[in-house]
């Protein structure tokens, strides 16, 4: 999943900043229920990685069954805070 065409198939844009609260509201609840529908683990991963990424992502049990499933999501939240883990 390419990070620009996932902005363009959700937002209509691959430019996030240009999107009016409406549009944003509207995208990342499409985002959801894709993750919600999803049963590939890495098209999941990336879906939910793309709404962490909005401050939309659900919690991660609710998101992910396998415990190391949810530990990549830790790493991951771990890497966009800074923490390097």
């Amino acid at each position: 999943m390419d990070f620009d065409d996932q902005l363009r198939r959700y937002f209509g844009t691959a430019d996030p900043a240009t999107l009016n609260p409406d549009a944003l509201a509207e995208g990342t609840e499409r985002i959801r229920v894709d993750l919600g529908l999803e049963r590939d683990r890495n098209r999941r991963f990336a879906l939910w990685a793309l709404l962490h990424i909005l401050g939309s992502a659900p919690d991660l049990d609710v998101a992910f069954k396998d415990e190391a499933d949810r530990e990549a999501a830790r790493n991951f939240m771990d890497l966009m805070a800074g923490d390097g883990g």
